[in-house]
C-alpha cells in the first residue's frame, strides 16, 4: 500500500502528522545513532506499526532514507567544505568512520567519493530541473550562472536571525505543477483565523536540487508562529539562531535562481563561511505568492557558519 499525501481524509492526515514527526526527528539527529524506537517514540507510532507507514508514504524504509540522507548531505559537504576532509565529512554526515562512508558511498554511486564527478551530477540536476519547469524554447532561462558573474548585480548581506518556530505543510514532489501554492493556500486558510497570516513567511527545501533526485525532494511551507502545537498534515518546527547571507528579490523564477547560483557558486568561495547544516530559504516579503506565479518578491537565504 502506498499512501497518497493529497489524501485529505482523517487517516491520512494522522498518518503524516505523524511522519513529519518522525522525518524531523531524523533530520535533527543525522549525525547520531538513530534508532527505530526513538524514532517511532517521536512519531507516537509503535515500532511495530512504523516500518509499513514509513514506507507507504515514502516509498522506502527508514533505514534506507537515513543512508541516503547521509549520502546527500555528504555531497553538500564535498561541493561545500573547502578543505575536501573526507573524515569530517562522513562524521559530519553520521557516518561511524570513514570506511563506513566511503563503502556506502561506493555502493550508490559506483565510486569512491574523491573520484566522484559532482560537477556532472549537478548539470544532470539542472537539466532535470530545466525539463520540468519549461518547454524546450524557454529551458534556457534556468540555465546556470557562470561563476564570477553578476549581471543581475546581486548584494549580499549579512543577517543574524534569532530563533523562531514555525507552522509548515511539508510538499514531497514540490515540482509539480499546484503543489507548492496549494499548500501554501491551505497554511493560510488556517493562519488567517488564528491572526498569523501576516507574519513572516519563508520555503525551505531539506534537500540541494542541485545534487537531489527531484523525486526525493521535500519542500515545506512554512509561517512563524508563537509556541503551539498544530495537527494533521500541519507540523511545527523550531529552528535555532543562525546567521543567514541573503540577497533581496523582486522578479520572476529565473532571477531566484541566478541569485541561488551567485550565492553558492561566486559568493561563498570567496567568503570565509560554509553552509550550516540547514535549509536554504526563501523568506517572502508579504503574503507567499501575493503577486502571483511570475513575479516573486523575498529574501533568498542561506544559513552560513565559518569555515572550518
Amino acid at each position: 500500500m502506498r499512501i497518497d499525501p493529497d489524501q485529505r481524509d482523517d487517516a491520512t492526515q494522522h498518518y503524516i502528522e505523524r511522519m513529519n514527526r518522525a522525518v524531523d526527528y531524523v533530520m535533527q539527529h543525522l549525525e547520531s545513532n538513530i534508532k527505530l524506537d526513538d524514532v517511532a517514540a517521536a512519531a507516537h507510532i509503535s515500532p511495530f506499526h512504523f516500518h509499513r507507514i514509513f514506507k507507504a508514504l515514502f516509498g522506502e524504509t527508514l533505514n534506507q532514507f537515513i543512508k541516503r540522507v547521509r549520502l546527500e548531505r555528504s555531497l553538500k559537504l564535498l561541493a561545500h567544505n573547502k578543505s575536501k576532509n573526507l573524515t569530517h565529512i562522513a562524521t559530519a554526515s553520521g557516518f561511524n568512520s570513514l570506511s563506513d562512508f566511503s563503502r556506502s558511498f561506493k555502493q550508490r554511486y559506483g565510486v569512491a567519493p574523491r573520484d566522484f564527478d559532482l560537477q556532472d551530477l549537478k548539470d544532470q540536476r539542472r537539466e532535470e530541473l530545466q525539463t520540468a519547469m519549461y518547454g524546450p524554447d524557454h529551458r534556457h532561462q534556468l540555465g546556470r550562472l557562470p561563476v564570477n558573474e553578476n549581471p543581475d548585480g546581486f548584494v549580499v548581506t549579512m543577517r543574524e536571525i534569532p530563533p523562531r518556530t514555525v507552522a509548515y505543510i511539508r510538499v514531497l514532489r514540490p515540482y509539480e505543477p499546484g503543489r507548492v501554492d496549494g499548500a501554501a493556500e491551505r497554511l493560510m486558510a488556517w493562519a488567517a483565523p488564528l491572526g498569523y497570516a501576516d507574519n513572516q513567511w519563508l520555503g525551505y527545501m531539506w534537500e540541494d536540487a542541485d545534487i537531489v533526485a527531484m523525486e526525493d525532494c521535500r519542500y515545506d511551507v512554512a509561517v512563524e508562529v508563537p509556541d503551539l502545537v498544530p495537527t494533521g498534515e500541519i507540523g511545527r518546527y523550531e529552528f535555532p539562531a543562525m546567521t543567514v547571507a541573503e540577497i533581496e528579490l523582486r522578479g520572476p523564477i529565473e532571477l531566484e535562481m541566478r541569485a541561488i547560483d551567485y550565492l553558492y557558486g561566486t559568493w561563498l568561495p570567496a567568503s570565509k563561511y560554509a553552509p550550516a547544516d540547514l535549509p536554504a530559504f526563501e523568506a517572502w516579503i508579504g503574503r507567499p505568492f501575493a503577486h502571483g506565479f511570475t513575479h516573486f518578491e523575498l529574501h533568498a537565504q542561506i544559513p552560513v557558519a565559518r569555515a572550518r
